[in-house]
């Protein structure tokens, strides 16, 4: 019997879905090339699990994508649920950074996997958003930043993550990039 396309998957078979991906994105940021039954075989599915979700190198690398955004989208509600809502946001800010980082590291499988201009940002550009539009809320609402950031305001504040090559000493100079964003959003902050 054949499963609907949006029908949810069974949980071992969600569990190889999933170690897939962590391996492909390990794989795809060490080498846009990497084989796929190499990829397969180091996540310990069979050719044929692995096809049934993947039919191509174009959906593996395009859903490895969006499970990294995904991830990160959702930390932001995770965070909140455990943090005061600046220290939620900081912290969130650094899992971005490493999405940031892993993002480019991912460069060029992205490029082989598709030449649509946009497709990529479009994944990934509504769970941000969201998760962005979480935070910020949270925080004018506790009086942590100043009030009237928009995500666009957000966005454009850390987009030297961006600059960043990967390949160097990625992490002080983005915790060091994401603290000044950070003492700006607290300036003007009604508890301050």
């Amino acid at each position: 019997m054949q499963q609907k396309k949006d029908a949810p998957l069974r949980s071992d078979a969600q569990r190889n879905r999933e170690r897939i991906l962590e391996v492909a994105l390990a794989e795809l940021t060490r080498s846009a090339d990497a084989p796929l039954s190499a990829i397969a075989k180091k996540a310990c599915v069979g050719q044929g699990t692995f096809y049934r979700h993947f039919p191509n190198r174009e959906s593996l690398v395009l859903e490895v994508y969006r499970y990294e955004v995904q991830q990160v989208a959702d930390a932001a509600a995770q965070l909140l649920e455990t943090r005061p809502p600046d220290r939620a946001l900081r912290e969130w800010m650094d899992r971005l950074a490493q999405y940031a980082m892993a993002k480019a590291g991912l460069a060029d499988a992205m490029r082989k996997a598709t030449t649509a201009r946009g497709t990529l940002t479009s994944l990934g550009h509504g769970a941000v958003t969201s998760a962005v539009t979480l935070l910020l809320e949270a925080n004018e609402e506790a009086g942590t930043i100043r009030p009237g950031v928009t995500p666009d305001d957000f966005v454009l504040a850390i987009a030297g993550l961006w600059q960043i090559d990967p390949h160097s000493d990625w992490q002080r100079r983005a915790g060091r990039l994401l603290d000044l964003v950070m003492d700006g959003l607290r300036a003007g902050a009604p508890s301050r």
